[in-house]
C-alpha cells in the first residue's frame, strides 16, 4: 500500500511540474493574466490596469469577432465587457451585460453581425453597438482609440461594475 502512494504522489508530481514548464514560457510571453487564461476552464483573458486605464491593441481586435475580457473593478467585482470590430469598420465596447438581464449573468454570444442576449434571445447589430442605450441594449463603455491602442478609463469600468454583480 505504501509502495502505490509513493507511485501516486511521484505521479501528481510529474503532473504538476510539466504544467508549470508549459505555464512559465507563456507567462513570460503573454503575462501572467493571459498565460492563465482558460487554465481552469474561463478562456476570457483578465486584463490588468495600468495607471487607471485598459489598453488594448488594435491588430489582437480587428478582424470582426466579439472579444471578452474581464477586469476586476475597485469595488471588487470582476466585470466582464467585450470589444468588436463592427461591419461600419468602427470599434465597439460593451459591458457584457444590460439593464433588463443583468441579474440573469448570461451576457451576450456573437452570431455573425450580430450580439445575442443569452438570456432573453434578443439580437442587436454591431453598428448599433455604443449607440443604443438601455433595455437589452448591451451598455454601452466609452473607449477611444490612441494610436494602435483602444482605451477605456477604469472610471467607465467602476462606473458600471453593478452590471457584472450576478455573473456566472
Amino acid at each position: 500500500m505504501r509502495k502505490l502512494s509513493v507511485v501516486v504522489a511521484s505521479m501528481v508530481l510529474s503532473v504538476l511540474l510539466a504544467g508549470m514548464a508549459l505555464a512559465m514560457p507563456m507567462m513570460l510571453i503573454f503575462g501572467p493574466s493571459k498565460a492563465m487564461a482558460g487554465w481552469w476552464g474561463d478562456k476570457t483573458p483578465i486584463l490588468a490596469p495600468v495607471m487607471g486605464r485598459l489598453e488594448i491593441p488594435l491588430a489582437s481586435i480587428n478582424n470582426g469577432k466579439a472579444h471578452h475580457f474581464k477586469v476586476l473593478a475597485s469595488d471588487g467585482v470582476m466585470v466582464t465587457f467585450f470589444v468588436l470590430k463592427s461591419s461600419d469598420g468602427v470599434i465597439r465596447a460593451a459591458i457584457d451585460a444590460c439593464d433588463v438581464c443583468y441579474r440573469a449573468g448570461k451576457g451576450y454570444e456573437q452570431s455573425g453581425d450580430e450580439m445575442v442576449c443569452q438570456n432573453c434571445g434578443m439580437r442587436f447589430a454591431s453598428v448599433k453597438i455604443n449607440e443604443v442605450k438601455g433595455g437589452c441594449n448591451p451598455a454601452p463603455l466609452t473607449r477611444i482609440i490612441e494610436g494602435e491602442k483602444l482605451v477605456i478609463a477604469m472610471t467607465d469600468i467602476d462606473q458600471n461594475s453593478w452590471y457584472c454583480k450576478y455573473k456566472k
